[in-house]
């Protein structure tokens, strides 16, 4: 202390006089201190430009503005810790009274400043590290001696140090953060590090919609909001996948297990019948487009597979903090027409204000082929497959000319034809019974996938940043396809100053997809196909079979060739940059202009090479022999192979000017009047190239072949015609929204938005240019109200909104559009076309929507629930008419539909045990959607496939309702199929429509979206170990089972059979024990009945079936409940402890092994499919199951300083002491000086300490 040293000077100098070293280091000292007393007084005034600085910053004005020194023991006193002025400009005296802790006290001695302990009472100092459960830092954490005032707020890097006094024998801590759970800790130990826990009640209280952010107890609306780290899933590459069953009102269906596939997301319903269904995606406000433009009539058919990609797909999960999902009309009004399938509102990750971290995640994930023996295949093997065959040849069968004679059927054809003798023939028959091809181990395989991510993150009060890139690769179980990424991102927030705050948000991603070609489509080969016929020789060559094409012409096919000679490849790159600046012109009113452009690409490339089946049958001839010339042969391609290339390009930008105001005003700020104003201009454009070539050669330069036209006459037509397209498309919108908001304390909040949205797609009235969205809702906090928290019931709010939402067709105009043709040989001029025919009378899709929810919390939050209904009706809603091709087109879109939708959720969270070591949460939500139309639509619209596959509209019935044949048995005498398909009162359906005829004689099976979806999360937290269980479940969907007569009775040797065929009707008596149909061979009499059904070539009556067969597999008796519980995520994890990392600079370390899709639970009918597999189309691949080692690690810079830089420094600075002064610690210099700080005017000496 001062006065201890300005009392023994002399003593020093004596002691040191001795030694010159001594001497100087004596004048180094003396030399310090000030040579005359300046007059420095208690009440001389200190200004400040920061309201927060540490105590050494504080001294340091203090030095400087006074000119005066200031002492104080740095091993008492902390410097770092943070001092909050209550105003900018103090006296001395009330400064220190402020910022120095209490059992501390000043004097003015000789123009210095002495701070000293007060006498009577000694203090310990406990310090330590405060951390969230991710093991980041956490600055501003207040660290309060409980009982007193004396307390400290953690610095940057989470760290603090008090000074307890020696009055508090059992003091105890109590450490508090704005979102966290207050912990008490006793004071037993000089170092206590601790670990802040979310507070469930208060971890979602702001939430975001990307135009507003509200608080949480003033939300009027239905909002859902997760945040990304509670629902990530290691070894998924997209965020869309991770929340299936996680959000209520949300419907989410998959219908392949493929890498990279995009899945159908339905919000509160289908409100459209022939739009986009899709919901909006919104990244940090702004809208984002889908890559490449999908007609929605694509999008809406229940057996699409979108390989493309969406909005997000190249958005890196690792970088997003939240997820906010917008579902009622109040919610999504300032998105307007756009949004009336809801809004997924994405927010990614910013800088927070710490000394920089750096992040590094990563994880490698195991994915299991299909097998054979897996529970759902249930195909034959090769000795089941022949002795179908077997069976079919004794019966004799009568197969089709066009059937490919192989394997069984092909020895019985060659021992007929004298080809092989019969010893040659049983022979045979043993190779095929035993050969057991394994198609999915030659086609699949295990593969491991991974991904990394490094982020830096860190900043000051004054600017604050978060970067990352990223790299992953998603191999699939089919040999080749993969999906790989690359990902940037960069956030940036400035304080430019008091006033302005700007901010700049990027995000760049590079994808490259690889998929089998789609018209190879390997799985639906690999479950189609016999495991008699063989892939390899003993060699491990080729073995071709002769395949159909057309009528009689085979050519040679082998998979294996095929999928070695060609692919589907696909390239993304995609740049998003956002800048905002808000200026604050006072504490009620701020003002926003933000501006975004963002650029994608997609390249697609298809390439089936000349040794493929595909390039045999255009060039009519195998590869490796020579390509026929000539008139009489149809050759399209004589040389090479064919390559189709795509791209797309968008362009798209979102200008926005935005006014925010929030004012309180009243005796007590208990009114509060919130508003939001903007202008916003859009466009987004669309530009499109795709051709095909042929005569491509990709393993030989990727150069194309020069061919002789007039030597190939069906190719040189196919060149005429063959012309590349283009497509150019503009999209401008320009908008205006308000959004008001009245709230008083927080007890009731009024809010009303609205927004008027201008096309340049609709009507050419301007009545219809504009379509005004709108909304009103309400919330009551009945709790706070009331005042009521006691131990039963905690939270009761109740929300209500109604509105009116619009929706928009891509490809209308109120005007004819002609589209300029190139020159023309036929009429030896230009010509010119109608590309968009005027629609002027159509007007927007209408919604109304209702929404009521309740929220509230039981038990001191134990148990926390929010409950929701709505009701929506579209009207006006898009239909396709058809009309005369007199007019130059065959249909034509009007508004005449009606769709209603209605549903409720629950979401309940259950905290039964929560205390310092241990903690469990359990949460499940359900959602049901129930959909109706009420149009009937036009008669002759839909083909019966349209019926059978859910594609047709009905009235009274959900959306993707698809109807069966009425299955009535199997006919005792000859096990054929019966039906209800009104033979015996066909008179009823004479003269009928198509509709009228479908839907009188099919019935309705069910739709094929779920009815209802959500999950049971079990989450379990002990120490350091984390247990988290996550189920998911479908209910109310149907669906169709795979067909055992896609063929009728032509069972192609080529194709499996399912195993259920096993089990076949075959006497008279086994009707009751199988409904499996007997095979009626043409032989037989009475297969004709069976063969062509009698609707037939009848006039005046629709044609309903082809023959029974087909109505077999498309009858109700093969749909089966697609209702499923799976095991969608379990992980388990483990935090190394803290002090433990430190020596090595590291903050966080988590270890996590996962597994996915473990296991499911569904209907017992489902024989050899999963619920993802429809049955409808093509086979698809299954969800696979899948392993996951994940590894998360920080690195704090502070740590990493200390280890590297610290810790050495003070080594060499101790030496160097004792090579200069240390010699004369006896004479108690040493023990003076050290731990002693001294502030100058003129800067600090020695790195701001006087330390050895």
């Amino acid at each position: 202390m001062k006065k201890v040293i300005t009392r023994n000077l002399l003593a020093v100098f004596l002691s040191a006089r001795r030694s010159f070293k001594g001497v100087v280091s004596t004048l180094v000292i003396l030399s310090t201190f000030p040579l005359g007393a300046s007059a420095l007084s208690p009440g001389d005034l200190v200004s400040f430009k920061r309201d927060v600085l540490t105590l050494e910053e504080m001294l340091d004005e203090v030095s400087s503005q006074l000119k005066c020194d200031v002492f104080y023991s740095e091993d008492e006193l902390d410097g770092d810790c943070e001092v909050r002025l209550p105003r900018r400009r103090l006296s001395l005296d009330e400064l220190l009274c402020v910022a120095l802790p209490p059992k501390y006290s000043y004097t003015i001695k000789d123009g210095a400043i002495v701070i000293s302990p007060i006498p009577g009472g000694t203090s310990r100092k406990v310090s330590g590290i405060v951390r969230d459960e991710n093991g980041e830092a956490l600055p501003g954490v207040t660290v309060l001696l409980k009982g007193t005032t004396t307390g400290v707020t953690t610095d940057p890097d989470g760290r603090y140090t008090l000074l307890i006094p020696g009055s508090h024998p059992g003091a105890r801590l109590i450490f508090s953060f704005v979102g966290m759970e207050t912990r008490e800790v006793v004071v037993d130990r000089e170092v206590i590090d601790v670990v802040m826990k979310l507070d469930v009640t208060e971890m979602e209280e702001v939430v975001v919609t990307g135009y507003q952010v509200i608080d949480k107890k003033k939300l009027t609306s239905a909002v859902s909001t997760v945040k990304m780290k509670d629902v990530m899933i290691p070894g998924t590459m997209s965020v869309d996948q991770m929340l299936q069953g996680r959000i209520p009102d949300m419907l989410m269906t998959l219908n392949s297990g493929e890498v990279g596939v995009t899945p159908k997301i339905r919000i509160r319903g289908t409100s459209t019948l022939v739009g986009n269904r899709e919901p909006l995606w919104v990244v940090d406000g702004i809208i984002v487009q889908d890559p490449v433009p999908i007609n929605p009539e694509e999008l809406n058919d229940p057996d699409y597979i979108n390989r493309i990609g969406n909005a997000i797909a190249g958005l890196n999960p690792r970088d997003i903090d939240r997820i906010d999902v917008l579902k009622d009309a109040s919610a999504t009004a300032l998105y307007g027409v756009k949004a009336a399938n809801g809004v997924i509102v994405i927010s990614t990750k910013k800088g927070q204000v710490g000394c920089p971290t750096v992040n590094y995640d990563f994880s490698t994930t195991y994915k299991r082929r299909p097998r054979y023996t897996d529970r759902d295949i249930n195909l034959m093997n090769s000795k089941q497959r022949v002795e179908f065959s077997k069976d079919l040849v004794e019966r004799h069968h009568v197969y089709s000319s066009n059937v490919n004679l192989i394997g069984y059927e092909g020895l019985v054809c060659n021992l007929y034809n004298g080809s092989i003798n019969y010893d040659e023939f049983v022979l045979g028959i043993s190779e095929l019974e035993g050969m057991n091809t394994d198609w999915f181990n030659l086609i699949c395989e295990d593969v491991f996938s991974h991904q990394h991510t490094i982020s830096l993150s860190g900043g000051s009060e004054e600017i604050r940043y978060y970067s990352s890139i990223g790299y992953a690769i998603d191999n699939d179980v089919i040999k080749g396809n993969n999906y790989e990424r690359y990902t940037a991102a960069l956030n940036v927030d400035a304080n430019v100053s008091q006033k302005i705050v700007a901010s700049l948000n990027l995000n760049a991603s590079i994808g490259k997809r690889e998929y089998s070609e789609e018209s190879v489509n390997p799985i639906d080969y690999v479950y189609n196909t016999s495991r008699a016929i063989p892939a390899l020789d003993e060699q491990g060559r080729y073995v071709y079979y002769n395949r159909l094409y057309g009528y009689q012409q085979t050519f040679k096919y082998n998979i294996l060739n095929e999928l070695n000679n060609s692919y589907s490849r696909q390239d993304n790159s995609s740049v998003m940059l956002t800048t905002s600046l808000r200026y604050k012109i006072a504490n009620w009113l701020s003002m926003q202009a933000v501006f975004s452009y963002s650029t994608s690409s997609t390249e697609g490339e298809n390439y089936l090479g000349e040794e493929t089946w595909y390039a045999a049958c255009l060039r009519k001839s195998d590869h490796g022999e020579l390509s026929q010339r000539g008139d009489e042969v149809e050759n399209t391609l004589p040389y090479g192979g064919e390559l189709r290339k795509d791209y797309t390009r968008n362009n798209s930008y979102t200008g926005r000017l935005q006014v925010d105001i929030s004012k309180y005003f009243g005796k007590d700020d208990q009114h509060n009047i919130s508003a939001n104003l903007g202008y916003e201009v859009n466009s987004s454009k669309y530009v499109g190239f795709n051709r095909t070539d042929r005569g491509y050669y990709a393993d030989r330069g990727k150069q194309f072949s020069s061919i002789n036209l007039d030597d190939f006459p069906y190719y040189k037509s196919w060149v005429q015609n063959n012309v590349p397209k283009l497509s150019d498309n503009l999209t401008n919108m320009i908008s205006g929204y308000v959004s008001v908001s009245y709230s008083y304390k927080n007890y009731f909040t009024l809010n009303a938005n609205t927004r008027v949205d201008g096309s340049n797609q609709f009507g050419s009235r301007s009545n219809e240019k504009l379509l005004p969205v709108w909304s009103v809702s309400g919330a009551y906090n009945i709790s706070e109200h009331f005042d009521i928290d006691n131990k039963w019931v905690n939270n009761l709010a109740l929300r209500l909104s109604y509105g009116y939402q619009g929706n928009m067709l891509n490809g209308q105009s109120p005007e004819m559009i002609i589209s300029k043709e190139p020159f023309d040989t036929h009429y030896n001029e230009l010509t010119s076309s109608v590309s968009v025919y005027p629609n002027p009378d159509l007007r927007w899709e209408r919604t109304g929507s209702f929404n009521v929810g309740l929220d509230f919390a039981l038990f001191k939050n134990i148990v926390q629930m929010n409950t929701s209904y709505f009701y929506k009706h579209t009207e006006d809603a898009f239909l396709t008419k058809r009309i005369s091709s007199v007019n130059g087109r065959k249909e034509y879109v009007v508004n005449s539909g009606t769709v209603d939708n209605q549903g409720f959720s629950v979401d309940v969270t259950v905290s039964p045990i929560v205390n310092d070591n241990f903690r469990w949460t359990l949460s499940t939500s359900y959602s049901k959607v129930f959909n109706k139309m009420n149009t009937e639509p036009e008669d002759e619209r839909y083909e019966l496939e349209d019926f059978l596959s859910g594609n047709a509209l009905t009235k009274g019935h959900a959306v993707g309702t698809f109807w069966s044949y009425k299955f009535i048995g199997l006919h005792p005498r000859n096990g054929g199929p019966v039906f209800d398909d009104m033979q015996d009162r066909k008179q009823e359906l004479v003269g009928l429509s198509k509709y009228d005829t479908y839907t009188m004689v099919l019935t309705p099976s069910g739709q094929r979206d779920p009815k209802a979806q959500g999950s049971v999360t079990s989450s379990l937290r002990y120490k350091s170990f984390r247990l988290n269980v996550i189920l998911n479940y479908s209910f109310g969907s149907k669906i169709r089972l795979f067909g055992l007569y896609d063929d009728g009775l032509n069972f192609d040797p080529e194709k499996n059979v399912n195993y259920e065929m096993v089990n076949r009707w075959r006497k008279p008596g086994d009707e009751n024990h199988t409904d499996i149909p007997n095979i009626i061979n043409g032989s037989d009499p009475e297969s004709q009945a069976y063969a062509l059904h009698w609707s037939r070539g009848l006039t005046g009556i629709q044609m309903i079936a082809e023959n029974a067969w087909s109505m077999y597999d498309n009858s109700d008796h093969r749909v089966v409940s697609g209702d499923y519980l799976k095991c969608s995520n379990l992980s388990f994890s483990y935090d190394v402890p803290i002090e433990k990392l430190e020596k090595y600079g590291i903050s966080m370390l988590t270890v996590t092994l996962s597994t996915t899709n473990l296991f499911d639970i569904s209907s017992k009918k489902l024989k050899g499919q999963t619920p993802i597999q429809s049955g409808f189309s093509s086979t698809q691949l299954s969800e696979r199951p899948t392993w996951s080692l994940s590894l998360g690690v920080s690195f704090s810079k502070m740590l990493i300083y200390e280890k590297i830089y610290y810790r050495p420094a003070l080594v060499v600075s101790r030496f160097l002491f004792r090579l200069s002064g240390g010699v004369f610690a006896g004479s108690g210099l040493r023990a003076k000086l050290q731990g002693f700080r001294r502030t100058t005017r003129w800067g600090n000496l020695h790195g701001n300490s006087f330390r050895e």
